[in-house]
């Protein structure tokens, strides 16, 4: 049995917020393998197309074994990593995020990519919800009616 875990509640979210133009819109899947957060991924870039960056980050395991992230074409380090330090920070696990960018024509510079990146990755995060996940197991009896008060 696994140790209960946070993850977010619903198991798909879309967040969106304009900073200086530029439109960032958060997208969020519970994953349990590396393949559905690989097939999110490419469903998100796909539906974007036209953006100018689809970065994503996802967070794996029980004690995130596996951690992933992309800058997609932003400066290194100014995207990726500020959006898994927030899934970090919140004690998040099994889910992936994609923030995608519609560049708006001001230069942001690489303090203001990593406050908003993980400026909106936050909101996106608090705005969902987190839930608790427990793993239970269904059991089903099958008793006589004259056992059924004793029981």
């Amino acid at each position: 049995m696994t140790a209960p875990y946070i993850t977010i509640a619903q198991s798909e979210y879309t967040y969106e917020q304009v900073i200086k133009k530029s439109r960032f819109i958060v997208s969020l899947m519970r994953v349990t393998d590396e393949a559905a957060a690989k097939a999110f991924i490419e469903r998100i870039s796909q539906a974007n197309r036209k953006a100018n960056h689809n970065v994503w980050t996802y967070l794996l395991g029980d004690r995130d074994e596996i951690q992933r992230y992309s800058d997609d074409g932003e400066p290194a380090g100014t995207a990726g990593v500020p959006m898994l330090e927030v899934l970090k920070n919140n004690g998040i696990h099994d889910v992936v995020a994609v923030q995608t960018r519609y560049f708006g024509g001001i230069k942001l510079g690489a303090g203001g990519l990593i406050r908003a990146y993980a400026g909106t990755m936050a909101s996106a995060v608090a705005t969902v919800g987190l839930v608790q996940r427990i793993e239970r197991r269904q059991l089903t009896l099958t008793i006589e009616y004259a056992q059924y008060e004793p029981l």
